[in-house]
């Protein structure tokens, strides 16, 4: 198994470059690879940010993409439950803070968007400081 980069997940997504999306096509469903948390939460940001891509697109093609037989994501559970806080309305990258600190009696912040995009993800634990 082989760890790869953003840039490779960005290329095979959206195809935006003939020779290096094909490269990235050709690795990606040739062999076994693993992509960290880190790489996933860069790779929403890219696709949101650089392409303009729409969060219920990102969450799809992340889906699919970890979906993929060749390719093992890094707390695979946590993501999925990330992109689940993400489809109703969160911030990929808080939902995987909130997710990833589920563990804790609570997620505290002072971003009141964070909380009340909580709020209605039905996710508890997630309140502002007082």
């Amino acid at each position: 198994m082989i760890a790869i980069d953003t840039n490779l997940i960005v290329r095979y997504l959206t195809g935006d470059h003939a020779t290096q999306s094909a490269r990235a096509r050709a690795l990606i469903d040739g062999e076994s690879v693993f992509v960290a948390v880190t790489v996933l939460l860069e790779v929403e940001w890219v696709l949101r940010s650089a392409y303009g891509y729409q969060a219920a697109d990102i969450v799809h093609a992340l889906r699919v993409f970890a979906g993929l037989p060749t390719v093992t994501v890094e707390d695979g559970v946590m993501v999925a439950a990330a992109l689940d806080l993400a489809e109703r309305g969160m911030d990929f990258a808080d939902a995987l803070h909130v997710t990833r600190s589920g563990h804790c009696e609570a997620f505290v912040t002072f971003d009141r968007k964070l909380v009340t995009a909580a709020k209605r993800a039905r996710r508890e634990g997630v309140r502002e400081v007082r």
